[in-house]
């Protein structure tokens, strides 16, 4: 079971990475300078009435929203860990899914961050991060 300060932990750790609090939210963002790659992501009135007609029902418990190279990408991730990763339909179209931190291990939770940061990361900075631990 992950938590927020996992999250803030792993995210804080990247090269770049820098924590806002969002002003329609009140909850953690971790971004770049060009754009977010995590957030903490609560359901909205349209959310829980879109889910609602779809039968389902928001996760008890933290859900971090991450980014993802592409909509394939994501539609593999949730093929892959369904249960423990989600979409919602406000997340149609875009290269974004849902994490169950109560659900997901800390080592699994890592390297999804680290692969939404990599999205987002300067190409050198990326580079260099992924040589310093033996991963081109």
């Amino acid at each position: 079971m992950a938590t927020i300060e996992d999250v803030r932990a792993i995210a804080l750790a990247l090269p770049g990475v820098t924590e806002r609090i969002g002003g329609h939210t009140g909850e953690p963002g971790w971004r770049l300078a060009n754009g977010q790659i995590a957030w903490i992501r609560g359901p909205s009135a349209t959310d829980l009435r879109q889910l609602a007609a779809l039968g389902v029902t928001w996760p008890e418990g933290p859900v971090l929203g991450v980014r993802v190279g592409s909509l394939e990408e994501k539609e593999a991730l949730l093929a892959a860990e369904p249960g423990v990763l989600f979409t919602i339909p406000h997340f149609d179209g875009y290269p974004g899914l849902l994490v169950q931190l109560d659900l997901i291990g800390r080592d699994r939770l890592a390297e999804i961050i680290a692969d939404a940061w990599l999205e987002r990361a300067p190409v050198l900075v990326a580079k260099r991060w992924l040589d310093e631990r033996g991963l081109t």
